[in-house]
């Protein structure tokens, strides 16, 4: 039997998990995405760096909801990366460092998956997030009725952050100030991954990539680069794709290690410590923009693509025979960046 978030505390708690399990998402993302060759794999590319940037929506949302009611994100600390693999927090699956590949593939599957309907909320070993996401805003209806909306909003309006439109997405990161923006905010969170109305494959935004398309959720996306289709209008998650073909070339991805670790070749290493570095500084950076420095978000973006370079960069040093290296995705102390 799931808890009931019935304090604000334990508002903030669980609010403070959805940033966690929102950040615990992108380093997996961004090794596919940093795998693959653009250039023979435009559609993979396409979908992982939309749902990458949706992630960062899904992040940047998630704060905006701890800071409307009274909480304050923690994005700079070393629980955000405890190395991987990993738990997903709170929930019930691993998450790895992969290169992109049918591996890959099936593990963002498993994450985006559409919870059952009728499914109840699930504070806590959530199975699928919306179950988790169903379980805070219960928890938001619940407070709101018992200690009335402006108790439970009570953080400052100065801090939230809004942004977009984005080049990868039609999704927004909008103020959160009631109850109201708040079920809004939720709702963007679980459509964009799971789909409309909990069984359809459509997120309910446009497809920036393809005007005459509606865009698909985050699972369908990855059922697409699996299956070989794109999902048209009147497909269903029973029919699944039968619109145009999508291709992917599993000759033009990095063979990165899977989960890298420490090298102990200098060179290596010294690269992944760069990596780390740069990261930790992008936390810090979101950290700021997400409590009381939002116009911070344009250096905060400017950081991520420094990222890039230095992960092509380790992608393209030999591990051993077979495999290249790779981030690693650990937590450097602010003194040591």
């Amino acid at each position: 039997m799931t808890q009931r978030i019935d304090t604000l505390d334990s508002l903030h708690q669980h609010l403070q998990w959805a940033i966690e399990l929102e950040h615990s998402t992108l380093p997996p993302y961004l090794c596919a995405l940093y795998s693959l060759d653009p250039a023979r794999n435009p559609d993979a590319v396409e979908v992982v760096s939309s749902v990458f940037v949706e992630e960062m929506i899904h992040l940047s949302l998630a704060c905006n909801l701890l800071n409307a009611v009274g909480g304050e994100p923690r994005l700079d600390v070393p629980e955000q990366l405890p190395g991987y693999p990993r738990q997903l927090p709170h929930g019930s699956m691993e998450l790895s460092l992969l290169p992109f590949g049918p591996e890959a593939l099936e593990m963002f599957l498993r994450l985006e998956e559409p919870q059952a309907p009728g499914a109840p909320g699930e504070s806590d070993h959530y199975e699928t997030i919306g179950q988790f996401y169903d379980a805070i805003e219960d928890g938001l209806r619940y407070l709101c009725e018992t200690l009335g909306e402006d108790k439970v909003f009570s953080g400052d309006p100065a801090r939230q952050v809004a942004a977009g439109p984005f080049s990868h997405t039609d999704g927004m990161v909008s103020p959160v100030t009631d109850l109201n923006s708040a079920l809004a905010a939720l709702e963007e969170i679980v459509e964009q991954g799971e789909g409309t109305a909990r069984g359809e494959v459509w997120d309910g935004d446009h497809d920036i990539f393809h005007p005459d398309r509606d865009e698909v959720a985050h699972y369908y996306r990855f059922q697409e680069l699996k299956l070989g289709r794109r999902y048209r209008r009147g497909d269903t998650p029973q029919s699944g794709p039968t619109g145009d073909a999508v291709t992917v070339d599993l000759a033009g991805v990095s063979p990165m290690q899977a989960n890298p670790q420490r090298s102990d070749n200098e060179q290596i290493r010294k690269a992944q410590e760069e990596f780390d570095a740069t990261y930790c500084t992008l936390l810090f950076l979101l950290e700021q923009t997400f409590t009381g420095e939002p116009s911070m978000i344009r250096d905060a973006t400017r950081a991520m693509f420094g990222l890039k370079a230095e992960a092509l960069k380790l992608m393209q040093l030999s591990e051993d025979d077979h495999t290249t290296a790779g981030p690693t995705f650990r937590y450097v102390a602010p003194a040591d960046r």
